[in-house]
């Protein structure tokens, strides 16, 4: 587990931590200066509780993260394409 202080984080979670404290499984610690995660090898972060109201977690926009795969996700293609058909067709009769 690392703990210190989140100071850069990429879009692919690549971080970098400064004054970060190791610990291992094993229960041994290490303090480290800089220390630089590879995203991918990253499971979660924990961040303090005042961020919680921060407005860069606030969702933007009427209707922002609607939807099962969010604004704009998946399921948007076919069904929407099929039912713009099916009132051209129906409007034409």
């Amino acid at each position: 587990m690392y703990r210190g202080h989140l100071m850069n984080c990429e879009d692919n979670m690549n971080a970098m931590l400064e004054g970060v404290t190791v610990t291992g499984r094993d229960g041994k610690v290490t303090n480290l200066e800089q220390v630089y995660l590879r995203g991918s090898q990253i499971r979660y972060f924990i961040l303090p509780d005042m961020l919680r109201h921060a407005p860069m977690f606030k969702k933007k926009g009427r209707g922002a993260g609607r939807g099962v795969y969010g604004p704009g996700g998946k399921g948007r293609g076919k069904g929407l394409a099929a039912r713009a058909r099916t009132a051209a067709a129906a409007s034409r009769k």
